[in-house]
Formats: structure tokens, C-alpha cells, sequence
């Protein structure tokens, strides 16, 4: 199972509202190349090519839950699908969750699969957001 990484930045995002994790559209977006946990946009990640049932930018993350429950806030969001269509899409090793409301698309932390994910056509893959402990927890 993949582990999430936040970027460091994020913290300081929150802190200066750039972002609301509770309304603002969130969306996930495959790379193959590694991000580094400093970065603080999505121009600094190399996204995978659209093409065969990924649409440049990723995919919406909507949230289902954003709460502070005894001084610890959690986020959660709905899974995301992935599905190539019309052929094989590009391979991809990493799932990025940036916010697409800020003005510059800040990034909020991303999941490292530990190989390259390469759909073929009709294949599927789910960014499984759990349920239970959410995206993320601030406390």
C-alpha cells in the first residue's frame, strides 16, 4: 500500500490560507517521475502525457468529510479512477493531490506505488483514499 508525503510547503499554504481544504476543487494527477517533497506546484511535477483515458491535470478528488474532531482535523475524499480507454495509458508510478482553486495549483502531498503502474486498454486503477483515517490529519 502506498504511503502518503506531504509536501512541505503545505503547511505554510494552510497557515496562509492559499487553500481551503474543505471547499476547493481537489484533483490527483499521475507522474512517472519522482516529486520532491519541496515542491510547492503543479508546474513542478512532470505529469504523464494525456492520452487513452487521462485527461491532462488528473482526475477531481471530492471531499466527503472535512472536520476537526477533538482538536484533530481530518480530510476525506472519495476514491479516484483511473481508467485507460482507446489504448494503453502512460505509465505512472506516482498519484499527486494538488489543489486546483489556488491560484498557482499548490500541491498538497502525493503517494509513491514503488513501481510503475502501466494500464492497458479496459484496465483500471483506483487511488484509494481511506476511509477511516482520511487523506490527511492535522493535529
Amino acid at each position: 500500500m502506498a504511503t502518503f508525503t506531504k509536501f512541505q510547503p503545505m503547511v505554510e499554504n494552510l497557515a496562509e490560507k492559499v487553500f481551503n481544504l474543505g471547499t476547493d476543487t481537489l484533483k490527483v494527477m499521475l507522474s512517472n517521475t519522482a516529486p520532491t517533497n519541496t515542491f510547492g506546484t503543479k508546474s513542478q511535477i512532470t505529469e504523464i502525457s494525456a492520452g487513452n483515458g487521462y485527461t491532462a491535470g488528473g482526475q477531481q478528488a471530492t471531499q466527503v468529510s472535512s472536520a476537526q474532531t477533538g482538536g484533530t482535523y481530518k480530510l476525506v475524499c472519495s476514491d479516484v479512477t483511473f481508467a485507460a480507454s482507446g489504448g494503453t495509458m502512460a505509465t505512472f508510478r506516482y498519484a499527486i493531490l494538488y489543489d486546483d482553486t489556488a491560484a498557482n495549483d499548490e500541491l498538497i502531498g502525493y503517494w509513491d506505488y514503488g513501481t510503475g503502474v502501466s494500464l492497458g486498454d479496459g484496465e483500471s486503477f483506483v487511488v484509494d483514499f481511506n476511509a477511516t483515517n482520511g487523506v490527511l490529519q492535522i493535529s
